[in-house]
């Protein structure tokens, strides 16, 4: 797909509600499923799986499955995912700020 400009190509990959959350949890560690579900209540499975497929998909986050019964599967960021460290710590920071000049709270 041919972009206008390089940012459209940052948006096309970690655009939408959850992509950014996702990745902000897995900086912090690698993540089941479950996991993820509980630290973003509001986000449904089916809205969960289709963000980690195209994370996926993209790149950005390792799939990785243990043979075990049950199975077990791990999300975490890809080197590639890495690289966008700084983006995620620059919007966290911006958002800190807004968070405080709005007044709003966060909900832990």
């Amino acid at each position: 797909m041919p972009y206008n400009i390089p940012v459209e190509a940052t948006l096309d990959v970690i655009g939408g509600k959850w992509k950014v959350v996702i990745m902000c949890h897995l900086i912090k560690d690698e993540r089941r499923t479950s996991e993820l579900r509980k630290l973003m209540p509001n986000i449904t499975q089916k809205m969960l799986t289709q963000q980690l497929r195209e994370l996926e998909a993209d790149g950005v986050v390792v799939r990785t499955v243990y043979e075990q019964v049950p199975p077990k599967v791990i999300y975490s960021l890809s080197d590639y995912g890495w690289s966008l460290k700084p983006i995620l710590d620059a919007m966290c920071s911006w958002g800190e700020c807004h968070i405080d000049q709005s007044g709003e709270e966060v909900i832990s």
